[in-house]
């Protein structure tokens, strides 16, 4: 399969923080009569990628190659997927650390490729390991390309200097056509607050929920860093939406937390039964904001 040429769009402004103070520019114009749908195409900035509002996540307590959904088996989790898929939700979350790049293949060979976007993540922080870790995701993925590749969990200050020749190698797949567009995810608000300043950074995956679970600082300190990556053109994506189910009970909350920020692009979250993505993207739909 050819990878799909993308056009370029224009990004749209920053938005306003949560009930409402003085708003900046609106990134996201909400839909009539504030109401929201899981299954929202949206177009992610300047990368030209459209998506639905919602990922499919498949990395709740994810690490050391297994995670809640992994959990599922291949058929539990590839099946998840694809009632996803059903539902609209264009968008699928994995990552080497989580072990799901065989589910999510065997999920994509359900499905059209090209109408769904796939986002992973990579723990290599040498150029050598970078090189290893695309060709490797492609083939695990069956895939002929990545929608969005990600620097996982950094934490250092510097990262944007110190692993240059990294993020090099990712620009180069970039350039090839096999990556249509990069980012990270932090895991330390100096990270975070380098990834919003980088020029290299086109997507920031950023953990935010409004108590602070699971955070790199408390929601203030976040959104105004989210904010400045917001203005400078940079997707933002969300996650840890849920606490990582600290909001569990709570979720109609954090919900409406999440989508009256105006500065989520998109965000993603981990069902791990069909009865709970259901009620997932009910409870969005059921959202006013």
């Amino acid at each position: 399969m050819k990878r799909r040429d993308f056009i370029k769009t224009t990004a749209l402004g920053a938005g306003a923080l949560w009930l409402g103070t003085k708003p900046l520019a609106r990134a996201l114009a909400a839909p009539a009569a504030g109401k929201f749908s899981a299954s929202d195409m949206v177009t992610l900035g300047k990368t030209g990628i459209k998506t639905s509002r919602l990922a499919c996540g498949t990395g709740t307590v994810g690490s050391g190659h297994h995670s809640n959904q992994s959990a599922l088996g291949v058929q539990g989790l590839a099946d998840l997927l694809v009632h996803g898929y059903d539902q609209g939700l264009r968008f699928f979350d994995t990552a080497d650390s989580y072990g799901t790049h065989p589910h999510v293949a065997a999920a994509l060979k359900r499905v059209p490729r090209d109408k769904v976007t796939v986002m992973t993540k990579s723990w290599a922080r040498d150029p050598e390991k970078m090189r290893a870790d695309i060709d490797r995701f492609r083939k695990e993925l069956n895939a002929d390309y990545i929608d969005i590749l990600m620097m996982h969990c950094l934490q250092e200050a510097d990262w944007t200097t110190r692993y240059q020749a990294t993020m090099d190698v990712i620009s180069e797949a970039q350039q090839k056509g096999i990556v249509r567009a990069h980012g990270c995810s932090c895991h330390t608000i100096e990270a975070l607050r380098q990834a919003a300043k980088s020029s290299w950074v086109q997507v920031m995956l950023s953990r935010i929920n409004p108590i602070g679970s699971h955070m790199d600082a408390d929601p203030e300190t976040v959104l105004a860093t989210l904010r400045e990556g917001k203005q400078s053109g940079k997707v933002i994506l969300g996650m840890k939406i849920l606490g990582q189910g600290d909001m569990r009970n709570r979720q109609d909350e954090a919900l409406k937390y999440a989508l009256s920020l105006g500065i989520l692009d998109a965000f993603t979250i981990g069902a791990e039964s069909i009865a709970e993505q259901k009620d997932l993207v009910h409870r969005i739909a059921a959202v006013a904001v």
